[in-house]
């Protein structure tokens, strides 16, 4: 080993951590001492912007890009398309005598001008309509990223419409941050906390995906246009070895995390933890916790990555919920909690819970929350790609409940009971038996992977979202409805003569009427089933009834009352979501009808030509052909039945696209032309299983999901 090689590795972390961020540190640096705490006021306490630091803040942002190799700034948003846009202006300003200087203003920071109408606005956008404004959002830190030989400056945004509309995940997440702030605040002031000043929301996104080689992935249209198999016959081998989950890691994967690893350290992603997930070809990362906000700029940055990243390892990477049938699908988990400025994590229960009152009113006010809005945090997580994915044996099931484990759900039923005697921990060290091994140390509650809400120490993991999914929306919902809650034991405790009396009322009393929804057991049972439907739980199965729930007056209303989404912008969102819908089912069942008609199809003809000429070979020889015969049949069989199940799907297709009402066009694509596109999927994999492995047109799955 290098005798500096201790030192190098050592130092190259710390070096290259946030090497690509205008971070804190490099602010503190860069800024005159008087516009660095102006805008930290404005990151740390909410206050408005002082318009006139913004052209030294410009200034600075642009001499450090510059000595980054930045030629181009570019307002970075979410717009509704599920994805982050990006317009790139450089920073050239041309002179008279033909030269030109770099320039970049405060106005350039602070605002940019998009075209709106060229997103989707679910009606609140016209193609006539076309302005729209994206707006510098500073409390998440602006990077640079080199895209090939292109390197800019890129400021996350907020946008909106002309109108003021929000048009983007951001908004409305920044909106509910401010909300939960507000009321949280009030309940520790109430139960007389007076030196925490801020609460905000934290997230730790856990991100899977898959990883595909790229040479299979050219010669699979489904992968290319909708990122899952539209095709593929079961492999011989799939995860039910388990050999899988935390295995050792091949050279190529090994060396694809080594370099993911250092493209998100540079961009300030705390990547964290790496590992083989449940299905072959099937990975996990997951980062530090961050603001909500910041957290979920993180996301979108670490999807992009991957999939930047797995290409340059020959590697193609796969967000899909459900890339293939018949392995573990992906998911995100949503890791939520609580935190002040002062260092207090609301959702730490300690060593007596039921001693502490600001964890027993946060985590009744997150139980309320989740109970009443169930439906809600549902349509969250409503997407054509987790319809495959929610209520399979590796994910939660549609209905939304919460797993406390066994002494908080015994302190959640003595509440209901009328109090919470509780009792301090009784939590023995585990010991294996071998003298040389150490004591573990036991936490308090056990996990349970089957539940969709699950309380996990000092947060809760909300498991539903899809991959392929930004968590905005997500936290966006469990922000406001979490401070709805808050709202209402605010009032009461502000009112009371007795708060610690009151507050015990309080929680007793959601005890009693939320209980319903608290459920330990295995949420993959049929049993539970059959039990949540006589607790009156929602089960919304798929992606359509789970949009339409958001028309509910009662969700509206919610959203409305902390200006968190206005009926039109909830509107608009509901249009955008069942539109999704359509597009994405319509995109697969015509890259279905292509491969089956031009690839499929063609093969099993030749095929069979090839099987009949032998059948009438053997037989002017006089020799038996009873096995390519018995082949012949059954090949020319399915043939016809996939032939008729493609003119089937296509007229379910053309039937589909004549319903110009979103709803009814979303409920018939769900009904008729999905039902379609899988029996065209059966009659297919049949044939993969009989015809000549040489001839098959499509890399199958055993190639896709273990070769590295």
């Amino acid at each position: 080993m290098d005798t500096n090689s201790y030192d190098d590795l050592k130092n190259i972390v710390p070096e290259l951590y946030g090497a690509d961020v205008f971070s804190d540190a490099v602010m503190r640096e860069r800024l005159p001492k008087s516009v660095y705490r102006k805008l930290r006021a404005t990151i740390e306490d909410g206050t408005a912007m002082d318009a006139s630091i913004a052209d030294v803040i410009a200034t600075a942002m642009k001499d450090w890009a510059l000595e980054k190799g930045a030629t181009h700034f570019s307002h970075w948003f979410q717009p509704m398309t599920g994805s982050t846009a990006e317009k790139h202006d450089a920073f050239i300003a041309p002179r008279n005598d033909g030269t030109t200087i770099m320039e970049f203003s405060g106005k350039e920071l602070i605002k940019g001008e998009p075209d709106a109408s060229s997103f989707p606005s679910g009606g609140l956008r016209a193609t006539f309509e076309a302005r729209g404004y994206t707006a510098w959002d500073c409390t998440s830190p602006v990077f640079v990223k080199k895209d090939g030989e292109n390197t800019a400056l890129f400021i996350p945004c907020a946008f909106c419409s002309y109108t003021g509309e929000a048009l983007d995940a951001k908004t409305p997440l920044l909106r509910s941050m401010e909300v939960l702030n507000r009321q949280a605040v009030r309940v520790l002031r109430a139960l007389g906390n007076t030196t925490s000043k801020r609460v905000t929301a934290t997230l730790g996104a856990e991100q899977e995906y898959f990883l595909v080689d790229r040479r299979f992935v050219e010669r699979r249209l489904d992968l290319m246009l909708t990122g899952r198999s539209l095709f593929g016959a079961p492999s011989p081998k799939g995860q039910e070895m388990e050999d899988q989950y935390f295995g050792t890691l091949h050279d190529r994967i090994g060396s694809f995390m080594a370099d993911l690893n250092k493209q998100l350290w540079k961009l300030g992603v705390s990547a964290k933890t790496q590992h083989n997930e449940v299905a072959p070809g099937q990975y996990e990362i997951a980062p530090i916790f961050g603001t909500v906000n910041v957290a979920t700029d993180w996301n979108q940055l670490t999807m992009e990555t991957l999939e930047d990243v797995a290409l340059r390892h020959g590697f193609v990477c796969l967000l899909h919920e459900k890339p293939f049938a018949g392995v573990n699908g992906s998911g995100k988990h949503n890791n939520w909690s609580m935190a002040t400025d002062d260092g207090l994590n609301l959702l730490e229960p300690g060593l007596m819970p039921h001693e502490n009152m600001v964890f027993l009113v946060c985590l009744c006010a997150v139980i309320q929350a989740v109970s009443r809005y169930s439906k809600l945090l549902r349509a969250t997580v409503a997407t054509p790609g987790n319809d495959y994915r929610l209520g399979a044996n590796e994910a939660p099931p549609a209905i939304v409940s919460v797993f406390l484990g066994e002494q908080l759900s015994g302190i959640f039923e003595q509440l209901a009971g009328g109090e919470a005697k509780g009792r301090g921990p009784d939590i023995k060290d585990i010991f294996l038996g071998a003298s040389t091994l150490p004591k573990l140390p036991k936490d308090m509650t056990d996990r349970n992977r089957t539940s969709p809400f699950a309380f996990t120490g000092n947060k809760f993991e909300f498991r539903m979202l899809g991959s392929s999914q930004s968590p905005a929306m997500a936290n966006s919902v469990l922000n406001t409805i979490v401070a709805e809650s808050l709202r209402e034991m605010a009032d009461a405790l502000e009112k009371s003569r007795d708060v610690a009396a009151t507050a015990r009322e309080l929680c007793v009393a959601i005890a009693k009427a939320h209980r319903k929804v608290i459920f330990n057991g295995n949420g993959y049972s049929a049993e539970w089933q059959r039990e949540a439907a006589k607790r009156g739980l929602p089960n919304i199965k798929n992606c359509v009834d789970s949009i339409l729930a958001l028309r509910e007056k009662e969700n509206g209303d919610v959203l409305a009352k902390h200006g968190i989404l206005s009926k039109a912008e909830l509107h608009s969102r509901v249009d955008i979501m069942l539109d999704h819908y359509i597009k994405t089912l319509n995109i697969e069942a015509r890259t279905c009808l292509h491969m089956a008609k031009r690839q499929i199809i063609p093969t099993v003809v030749a095929f069979s030509g090839q099987v009949a000429g032998v059948v009438l070979a053997l037989k002017a020889a006089g020799a038996k052909n009873g096995v390519a015969a018995s082949l012949l049949k059954k090949a020319t069989a399915l043939a016809d039945k996939l032939d008729k199940d493609v003119a089937a799907l296509e007229q379910k297709l053309e039937s589909a696209g004549g319903e110009e009402n979103l709803e009814k066009q979303a409920k018939v694509f769900r009904d008729q032309v999905l039902s379609g596109m899988n029996a065209v999927r059966e009659s297919a994999d049949a044939l993969e299983s009989i015809v000549d492995s040489s001839l098959w047109p499509l890399p199958s799955y055993a190639e896709m999901l273990f070769y590295r």
